[in-house]
């Protein structure tokens, strides 16, 4: 088969999804190769922006490289550039610095806010749908209530401290519930009175959340009613000045931030590649996500304008689940052609939707009959979020997403309001951890004096303590209870009373793994020795702080080994919440993890994913 050149322009939700599907089709395919074209070095997490906007999570939170996501696809090569012109004629890609040619391309470059040509929207307002635009936002509403904080005039000092949210769909209703909390950690870092602080959402229309029931709008205004947020609705925004904005009945609010989110339409990019637009500028596509009288060319994401028979011929929703859904299916559509199969028509499947309103509360409506609400809702947003990076196959950033929303988070701005905040000193961990360390190496110590002969290293007498040894039809599952026959420590008992065991006994099953992992005698003192060195490394590993994670885990799971052996007592059982806790990174603090984590992962994340880069270039990234 001759080389094919499949090109996707835009690494947003549709392009990305395509190009993933079209990797893992193809991976063993040589001939077929697959060009990723964006203007950004990273794909841009959409739905949270209003995250970064309002200062929950740093910037670098929803920015994922495109290095990272596609490294191991060698069969992608990912290019940062700006598409200039499409020729549908000569199948050629224009960039700003080169010529792409393409047997099929994938169009998916997004949407753009939609200003409805309202005056002053662009000059004097702030539009919500881009990294940079988050942090723009950021940015001026940090500066804006610092200069009020110094501003003696009354009424412009409330104008500055007064945010306008125009639109009350997801984006704007996430935006206006992240600010909501935002003001209290600007009014303390200011100076200020948080009473002082003022939020408006307004919504042209009668309702807001428009694409959810009923219950989900009621229970969201309520909740921000109750919060403090100011509702207009059925009375949009007509004119926005510098330091005010008019509603369409001739209401003026002052305010120094008008934050626009009430509209989308497609990238004004694709004005000049001559194909068939319709509202809003979006693409006109078939039922096979190709473009309507152009060959060999795919849409996929907000561009897209095709209107979905099952769903009484609504376009397909501007949703990150349209999103993906539109680039599987022309994806799929590519791979038909290629190998000359039946092609397949797009079906949307719409499983809900869900709005966090700030960081501890939500709503929610799934599959068309499930209500959420509260903790229950953001729950299963964060689930849904955590599952995208599943299917992108990206391990690193499901990490990353969970360090970012639960582990390093201020002001309790989480829906378990800072319990798992690793932001604690860890310091003071140190004395728990050479302590707990120095435990077990001294167990480890002083089993090696009695396992290697007769004799310690310093020349002492040791009795054996395992008499299977010298009985040899003794059976390997007494062969490993009696290594753990006696508690590692105690604490102080009452004198005439034994310590309870764990368990009385091994269970059966366990009797039974054991038996066939040590099948013999020979087996089980090889065994004994082994073990006996890995309590003494883990144990020094411990005290110095080095994987302290990993020996802390293995801690916990050797003492669940020892309680089902039979043979731990319940007086030790603080070894398994004590590692627990040394699991915070407290080898990080005056240990040597401060040192070798950060080196080994600079080292694993080069070898994994190769160097990253602010601009990939053609075949660089391999």
């Amino acid at each position: 088969m001759a080389t094919k050149n499949i090109v996707v322009v835009g690494a947003g939700y549709a392009g990305v999804a395509a190009t993933k599907k079209l990797s893992k089709h193809f991976k063993k395919d040589k001939d077929v190769v697959i060009t990723l074209i964006d203007k950004h070095s990273y794909q841009t997490y959409m739905t949270e922006l209003h995250e970064v906007a309002a200062g929950r999570v740093e910037p670098d939170a929803i920015q994922y490289d495109l290095q990272r996501l596609f490294a191991r696809q060698k069969n992608v090569d990912v290019v940062t550039d700006e598409v200039l012109h499409v020729d549908h004629d000569a199948k050629t890609v224009k960039t700003v610095k080169t010529v792409f040619t393409y047997d099929y391309l994938i169009l998916a470059m997004g949407g753009e806010p939609n200003t409805f040509n309202v005056p002053g929207v662009k000059e004097n307002g702030f539009t919500l749908w881009s990294w940079e635009d988050a942090n723009t936002i950021r940015r001026h509403i940090k500066d804006t209530v610092e200069a009020a904080s110094n501003e003696h005039d009354v009424e412009k000092r409330k104008a500055m401290l007064t945010a306008v949210v125009s639109g009350a769909g997801f984006t704007g209703v996430e935006m206006v519930g992240e600010l909501m909390e935002w003001k209290e950690r600007l009014a303390k870092d200011n100076k200020l009175n948080v009473d002082e602080f003022s939020l408006y959402l307004v919504e042209a229309a009668p309702k807001i959340l428009g694409v959810v029931t009923e219950k989900e709008q009621t229970k969201a205004e309520n909740y921000m009613l109750k919060k403090g947020i100011q509702i207009i609705k059925g009375n949009g925004v007509a004119n926005v000045e510098k330091d005010s904005i008019e509603l369409t009945d001739g209401t003026v609010i002052p305010t120094h931030t008008l934050i626009w989110t009430a509209g989308v339409k497609a990238t004004s990019d694709v004005e000049g590649y001559g194909m068939e637009t319709a509202r809003a500028g979006r693409l006109v596509a078939n039922d096979f996500m190709e473009a309507k009288g152009v060959k060999d060319v795919y849409l996929a994401g907000d561009i897209v304008y095709y209107e979905e028979p099952e769903k009484d011929n609504t376009p397909v929703p501007q949703i990150v689940q349209s999103a993906e859904q539109t680039g599987h299916t022309a994806a799929a559509n590519i791979i038909a052609s290629i190998e000359g199969k039946e092609k397949t028509k797009h079906k949307g499947n719409y499983q809900g939707f869900m709005v966090s309103i700030g960081s501890r509360y939500g709503v929610a409506y799934l599959m068309d009959k499930i209500h959420l609400s509260g903790f229950i809702a953001m729950f299963v947003k964060h689930m849904v979020n955590l599952l995208y990076f599943l299917t992108i196959g990206s391990a690193f950033y499901f990490v990353q997403y969970i360090r970012h929303e639960f582990f390093f988070i201020k002001d309790e701005r989480n829906i378990f309001r800072g319990h798992l905040s690793r932001l604690g000193n860890i310091l003071w961990s140190v004395p728990l951890r050479v302590f707990y360390g120095s435990m077990w190496a001294w167990e480890g110590l002083k089993k090696t004096f009695g396992l290697f002969g007769t004799t310690s290293w310093f020349g002492d007498e040791i009795v054996l303590p395992f008499e299977w040894l010298k009985d040899p039809t003794t059976g390997a599952s007494q062969a490993v209870e009696e290594v753990v026959a006696k508690p590692v420590f105690g604490l102080s008992y009452v004198y005439g009373e034994e310590p309870m065991m764990v368990f009385s006994k091994a269970p059966g099953w366990f009797n039974w793994i054991m038996e066939i992992m040590i099948p013999n005698q020979d087996v089980a003192l090889f065994f004994q020795k082994f073990m006996t060195i890995v309590e003494l490394l883990i144990g020094l590993a411990i005290i110095v702080g080095l994987f302290t994670w990993l020996a802390n885990a293995a801690t916990i799971a050797l003492v669940i080994s020892f309680a089902l052996s039979g043979m731990f007592y319940w007086v030790n059982i603080w070894f398994i919440p004590v590692a627990f806790s040394l699991m915070n990174g407290s080898g990080r603090a005056l240990g040597l993890d401060y040192y070798v984590m950060p080196w080994l992962q600079k080292k694993l994340s080069k070898w994994w994913y190769g160097d990253v880069k602010s601009i990939y270039e053609t075949g660089i990234q391999k």
